[in-house]
């Protein structure tokens, strides 16, 4: 067996070998971050199976190209790109309500966008970019898109997250980093947050339809890795069978997003369209539960 071959067959273990023909003709979806990586391939994907989905695009140019790239590679796609900034609350109210304002429905919400292991640096509303954009801006995001959620249920809520939540701890006394930043740190917190999240979401809202998932897509070649050391991702990308593709990369989304609700597990971790343990903190309903007591205060809502 050559080499290629041998990393071929090695590389075959981190991909999941799962398909569907599920149809999603009427249904409508939201995915964050959808102007290019594994957004973008989710997107690509669902339009295939007949739902209009909108690209939530902090950069409307990219997302205009990423609407346009969809419509010329799949035949009939409903797509169409709208600005949301989620490290700006304005921004997330505004892209809210052009969603009630233009849509009957929202069957899935798919909050796919991140920033990774980035420099110090805050949001218009003064939160660390890491926790403020993956968890506050999602958050918030989900909060304002709830009632159309259950009007349309069942509908689902999707948390991409990562398998560095499991290094993340929800440091309560310095969320923003200000005592002691550090990138990966702050990264991993806010993927844990994530996790954290999807099971307090669940826990409520399990009995008005609206069931919830957090994702690991795994190590992909994406933009979000622009801020890694780029010796690391060389590194990772010569090894090959560690690195996904976008597309690869969009499978577990996609899972959980067709795959039948009784064969999902509401607040559930989800990877290699399977489902998985997430840490132990992960699974820790306390913090769960201080956590969005904590998200609603920072944001000044009230989500019962």
């Amino acid at each position: 067996m050559s080499p290629t071959t041998e990393m071929q067959a090695v590389r075959s273990l981190f991909v999941p070998k799962w398909s569907s023909n599920v149809c999603l003709e009427g249904k409508t979806v939201i995915i964050t971050g959808a102007n290019t990586g594994i957004g973008k391939e989710t997107a690509k994907d669902l339009a295939g199976r007949g739902a209009r989905v909108i690209l939530a695009c902090r950069d409307m140019t990219k997302g205009e190209q990423a609407s346009r790239d969809i419509m010329r590679e799949v035949k009939g796609a409903k797509v169409v790109a709208r600005q949301l900034d989620l490290a700006d609350t304005k921004s997330i109210c505004q892209f809210s309500e052009n969603v009630y304002d233009t849509e009957r429905a929202l069957h899935y919400l798919i909050n796919n966008a991140g920033v990774a292991i980035c420099p110090y640096a805050i949001t218009v509303d003064g939160y660390e970019m890491q926790f403020g954009v993956n968890h506050l801006g999602h958050f918030f995001l989900t909060f304002l898109l709830l009632d159309l959620l259950k009007h349309s249920a069942p509908s689902r809520v999707i948390n991409v997250s990562s398998a560095a939540h499991a290094m993340g701890k929800i440091q309560f006394a310095d969320l923003n980093g200000g005592k002691d930043y550090h990138p990966v740190r702050a990264y991993a917190q806010s993927k844990l947050a994530n996790v954290l999240f999807t099971r307090e979401l669940a826990r409520r809202t399990e009995a008005l339809g609206v069931t919830a998932y957090s994702v690991d897509p795994g190590m992909g070649n994406t933009e979000i890795t622009r801020h890694i050391r780029r010796p690391l991702v060389d590194i990772f990308k010569t090894l090959g069978m560690l690195v996904k593709t976008p597309a690869e990369g969009a499978y577990t989304t996609i899972y959980c997003t067709v795959t039948p609700e009784n064969q999902l597990v509401t607040g559930g971790y989800y990877k290699d369209c399977a489902r998985a343990k997430s840490c132990r903190a992960g699974q820790d309903d306390g913090t769960a539960l201080k956590l969005w007591a904590v998200s609603c205060h920072l944001l000044g809502i009230r989500w019962r």
